[in-house]
Parts: structure tokens; C-alpha cells; sequence
């Protein structure tokens, strides 16, 4: 049993597998995870992780060892570490023989994409030592945190991987109350964007995740976000609408309600129609890429898999187009994209544009 601190219980994490194959190269992103806990303090409304199997298949060991009985809507009131990690990892590289490598993925390993690895000091020792590892073996880490500001604590670490690391964080908004609203214990987005630009001011390989974007933004304030991003002068802005697919999105809406965002609350709400969101969504496609090219950004759509089931034609083709694409990123031998952007539908145009 853990020990409860402000409704938060820790413990030890007493998973055997320290690197997983993970599907994210559908995202261009990695080729394996390492998840330095499960749980994680942030608690995001709208995170996909409490509907995993990281989470679902597992409910017996979490009752175990922090006392949850419901692990999705308790979700950001434990967490389990994995202090092991470090020390286990590079007997793991050193006896490994093939290495797992898809076109997208780049064999590149996302530390962490279950948690936020730098969610306090504990996550983060974790972290720079499995940084120090993968380097070491020269494999390519992607580090993932909503608090690049802690992580500069281990700047020296980050510099010294050199070309095998890369900092991103997720900025979906300026707008600091609806995303204190949904993100409740998370760091403010100012937070995030100082911490980037301070490790791209010290030569660190940086990226964002523009995701989840909330269906309330304006095209002026998506441009007022993207050259706010540009400041940090990340290699590549990932970007992303928020999905109303996961099971926990009914919180979303409840969460940003309570916190008086009732304009969030209704458009989140709104876009739990399919129509809504698929409308919503490619508005926003469009809006982004558009911008990214005026504004001469390295932006990279994520179109999602119901995108494609529900689009034919030009517009099917012009998702599955960036769902192909390589991002334009300089990180871990990736290839230049050879071709310009796919080109917006001008059905889409007429309509968004």
C-alpha cells in the first residue's frame, strides 16, 4: 500500500517489461515506450491513458498497491514509480540484437507516453537516467512533459545526449483558465513554453504537441498559438483536435463546467456528435495548415482513424496524405519530406478557408 499525501497515493510500479513496442509510429513519433510510472499526477480530464489496457487490465494490481478502486475516475490520485528502471535498462540494450525500426517510428523510444516523466523529482531522476542509457547505446529518446521547466534541472544530461534527444511538451492553448480547467494539476501554458525555449536556447532538440486543441479556438488565436510556439523554434509542431472518443470525456465537459469555462463546457460538449466534430476538426485541419504555411512552420497534421472512416474523396485523400507524410523534423535520421503539403480540398477551402 502507498503512502496517501492530498489525496495522492504513491508506490512501486512491479511491472517486469521496461521497453514496449508502442503503435505510435502511426503518429511519426516513436517505435517503443518506456513508461517511468503508471499513473500520474497531472490527472488530465480528456487522457486517453485510464482507457488503455495499461490501466483497464490491470485493476487487481492497482488495489494492491496504491488502494484504487475505480482507476479511470480516480485517475490523477496515484501514482506507482518505476525506480528499476534505470537500473535494468542497459543490460536490456546490451543483450537486445534487432531493434525494432518503421518508416515513421525512426526506432526512436518515447519516454513517457502513460505518464508524464517529469510530473515531480522522482519521475524525472527516473528519466534522465533512462535519457543517460538510451545515448549511451545511441538510441534515440523523444521526452514528452508538461514540465520542461523541471526537466531543465537536468540540462546537463539533455546536452550531453546530444543529437539522441529530443523535449517536447503539449500546448494546445493560451487561454490559461480553460486549460487550468481540464488540466487541473498540470503546469499553465506560459510554464510549458518557457521551459522549451530556455533547452532550444541551449541547443536541445525541441518539439510540440499542439494537442489537444479545443473546438472554442478562433483561427486569429490558432495564429496567436503558433507564433507563440514559434518562438521556441521547435523542430516540428505536431498538431491535433481534441477526440470526444475516449471514455472519460464526459468528465471533460463536467470538469471545465465546474470550473466556470461554460463555453468550453458547451463546445465540448456539442462536438460528442460525430457531425459536430468531424466538422469541427477538419475546420481546424484546415485553419493549422494554413497558417503553418503563411507563417512558415514545421507543422504536421495527425488526422485520426475516424477522420479516414468518415471522409471520402479529396478530403479522404488529403488526410491520408499527412497520415503518409513524414513531419518535417531533424531528429533521429529522419527523411526530408520530399513533397510539399497535401493540398487542401477546395471543397474544404470554400467552407473554412
Amino acid at each position: 500500500m502507498g503512502i496517501a499525501d492530498e489525496k495522492l497515493t504513491t508506490g512501486d510500479d512491479p511491472t517486469e517489461s521496461v521497453l514496449s513496442k508502442s503503435a505510435l509510429h502511426s503518429k511519426s513519433l516513436c517505435d517503443y515506450v518506456i513508461n517511468v510510472a503508471t499513473g500520474c499526477r497531472h490527472g488530465c480530464k480528456f487522457c486517453y491513458v485510464p482507457s488503455t489496457p495499461a490501466i483497464r487490465a490491470r485493476p487487481d494490481m492497482l488495489k494492491e498497491e496504491a488502494g484504487v478502486d475505480a482507476p479511470q475516475k480516480e485517475w490523477g490520485q496515484y501514482v506507482l514509480y518505476r525506480d528499476s528502471i534505470p537500473n535494468r535498462l542497459p543490460g536490456i540494450l546490451e543483450r537486445k540484437r534487432t531493434w525494432h525500426q518503421t518508416p515513421h517510428g525512426q526506432g526512436i523510444v518515447g519516454i513517457s507516453f502513460g505518464t508524464d516523466c517529469y510530473m515531480d523529482g522522482r519521475a524525472g531522476e527516473i528519466t534522465r537516467q533512462t535519457v543517460q542509457a538510451l545515448a549511451d547505446h545511441e538510441r534515440y529518446a523523444r521526452v514528452l512533459t508538461r514540465n520542461p521547466i523541471l526537466a531543465l534541472q537536468d540540462l546537463d544530461a539533455f546536452k550531453s545526449a546530444g543529437k539522441y534527444v529530443t523535449i517536447g511538451s503539449s500546448i494546445s492553448s493560451l487561454n490559461a483558465g480553460q486549460v487550468t480547467a481540464i488540466e487541473p494539476r498540470a503546469p499553465g501554458p506560459a510554464h510549458r513554453l518557457r521551459g522549451l525555449k530556455q533547452f532550444a536556447e541551449h541547443g536541445v532538440n525541441t518539439f510540440v504537441s499542439m494537442s489537444p486543441t479545443y473546438p472554442t479556438l478562433s483561427k486569429p488565436e490558432l495564429r496567436d498559438l503558433l507564433q507563440t510556439i514559434a518562438e521556441c523554434e521547435p523542430d516540428v509542431i505536431f498538431h491535433e483536435p481534441i477526440n470526444p472518443r475516449s471514455g472519460n470525456f464526459r468528465m471533460t465537459v463536467e470538469a471545465a463546467r465546474d470550473a466556470g469555462q461554460d463555453e468550453l463546457a458547451t463546445e465540448l460538449d456539442r462536438i460528442r456528435d460525430q457531425t459536430a466534430w468531424l466538422e469541427y476538426s477538419l475546420r481546424q485541419f484546415v485553419w493549422v495548415q494554413q497558417l503553418g504555411m503563411e507563417l512558415e512552420l514545421p507543422v504536421h497534421l495527425w488526422p485520426d482513424s475516424r477522420h479516414l472512416k468518415h471522409t471520402d474523396g479529396q478530403v479522404h485523400d488529403w488526410l491520408q496524405g499527412w497520415k503518409d507524410r513524414q513531419p518535417p523534423e531533424n531528429f533521429a535520421n529522419r527523411p526530408t519530406p520530399e513533397n510539399p503539403p497535401p493540398e487542401i480540398p477546395s471543397t474544404l477551402l470554400s467552407e473554412f478557408g
